[in-house]
C-alpha cells in the first residue's frame, strides 16, 4: 500500500538551505566572470566605434552611447546584485541616501541602455529607406539631439524613485534597499513589465523594417544594373561598385545592430515572463518552498537581464567583418606603437 506523506520541517529547511547555497554559489562564481567579460566588451566596443572609419556614421554615436551606458549599468546595477546575493555585502542598506541613489541610477541605466539601442534601430530604418528624403534625416545632429533630449527625459521621468525608495525591514530581520511597498511597488512592477514588452517589440518592428528596406534596395540596384548593361554594353559598373563600397559599413552596422537586438530581446523575454508570472500568482497562497524557488528564478532572471550588456562585442566579432577588422587594426596599431617605443628606448 502506497502512501504519501508531507515533508517534515527538517526536509523543508534542508531544501531551502540547498536553494540558497546554490543561488549564492552561482552568483559568487559566475558573477565576477560576467563582470570581467562585460567590462572588456564595453571598452572594446567603445574603442572600435570611436575609430575614424566607423564614427562617420550616426549609428556609431548611438552605439557609443549604448556601450557607455552598459559599462555604467554593469557597475551600478549588476555588481551590487552579485555582491548582495553572492557575497552578502549590502553597503547601500546602511545609508538611505546611497540606497536611493543606487536604485535611481539602476532604474535609469536599465532604461537608457535599451533606449539607445532603440534609437539605433530607428536610425538604421531611416538609412535603409527607399525614400531619399527619409535617408537624409539620419544625421549626426539628429543623433546628438535624440540622445541628449531622451536622456534628460528619462532623468526627470524617473526622479520619483529618489522619493519612493526606502530601507525596508523584512520578516527575517534583515534590511533591504527597495522601493516602498504597496501601490508604488506594484506600479514599478507593471511599468517594468510594459518596458520589457514594449521596447523589444519596437526593436523587432524597426529591425524587420530595415531588413525589408535592404531587400527592396537590392532589388532596385539589380534592376538598375541590368538596365544599365542593356542600354550601355561597355558600362563597367564602377558607380554601382562605389555605391556598394560606400554602403558596406552601413550594412555591417545594421548586421551588428540586428544581432544586439536579437540578444537583448531573447534575454529580456526571461524577465518579462518572470514578471508576468509574479503578477498572475500574486494573490495565490504559496508554500515556503515555492516562495524560495520563485525568488531563485527571479534572481536568475535578473542575472540574465544583464547578460546582453556583457556579450555584445563578442557577438559583433563573430558576425561582423568590419568589427573584426577594426579590432585587428586596433591591436596592430598598439603593437606597432609599443614596438617603436621599445626600439626608441633601446637606441637611447
Amino acid at each position: 500500500m502506497n502512501s504519501t506523506s508531507l515533508p517534515s520541517v527538517d526536509d523543508i529547511f534542508a531544501f531551502i538551505f540547498s536553494v540558497q547555497i546554490g543561488q549564492k554559489n552561482f552568483f559568487r562564481f559566475a558573477g565576477p566572470i560576467f563582470i570581467f567579460i562585460g567590462t572588456l566588451s564595453g571598452i572594446l566596443s567603445l574603442f572600435v566605434f570611436t575609430q575614424k572609419g566607423l564614427r562617420k556614421s550616426p549609428c556609431s554615436i548611438y552605439f557609443i552611447a549604448y556601450n557607455t551606458s552598459t559599462l555604467v549599468l554593469i557597475y551600478i546595477s549588476f555588481l551590487p546584485i552579485i555582491l548582495e546575493i553572492g557575497y552578502e555585502l549590502t553597503p547601500t542598506t546602511y545609508n538611505l541616501f546611497l540606497c536611493r541613489l543606487r536604485l535611481y541610477t539602476t532604474f535609469l541605466m536599465n532604461c537608457l541602455c535599451p533606449f539607445y539601442l532603440l534609437l539605433a534601430s530607428v536610425d538604421r530604418t531611416l538609412v535603409t529607406s527607399p525614400n531619399a528624403r527619409t535617408r537624409q534625416r539620419s544625421t549626426h545632429r539628429l543623433a546628438y539631439q535624440s540622445i541628449v533630449i531622451g536622456t534628460i527625459i528619462w532623468i526627470i521621468g524617473l526622479s520619483h524613485v529618489l522619493v519612493f525608495s526606502d530601507l525596508i525591514r523584512i520578516e527575517t530581520g534583515n534590511t533591504i534597499c527597495y522601493v516602498q511597498l504597496g501601490w508604488y511597488s506594484a506600479a514599478i512592477t507593471y511599468g517594468s513589465l510594459i518596458k520589457e514588452i514594449l521596447i523589444p517589440s519596437l526593436m523587432i518592428i524597426f529591425g524587420l523594417t530595415s531588413i525589408r528596406n535592404i531587400r527592396h534596395v537590392r532589388i532596385n540596384i539589380l534592376t538598375t544594373t541590368t538596365a544599365s548593361i542593356s542600354y550601355y554594353p561597355n558600362h563597367t559598373g564602377n558607380n554601382n561598385t562605389n555605391l556598394n563600397s560606400a554602403r558596406a559599413k552601413d550594412r555591417q552596422l545594421i548586421l551588428m545592430l540586428l544581432v544586439d537586438i536579437t540578444i537583448y530581446v531573447f534575454f529580456s523575454l526571461i524577465m518579462a515572463v518572470t514578471l508576468m508570472y509574479e503578477q498572475i500568482t500574486r494573490d495565490k497562497r504559496k508554500t515556503l518552498e515555492k516562495l524560495h524557488i520563485e525568488l531563485l528564478i527571479k534572481s536568475i532572471a535578473m542575472f540574465a537581464a544583464h547578460i546582453p550588456f556583457c556579450i555584445n562585442s563578442y557577438a559583433n566579432l563573430l558576425v561582423s567583418k568590419t568589427f573584426r577588422k577594426e579590432v585587428k587594426e586596433l591591436f596592430v596599431c598598439k603593437k606597432i606603437v609599443y614596438t617603436s617605443q621599445v626600439s626608441s628606448n633601446y637606441n637611447r
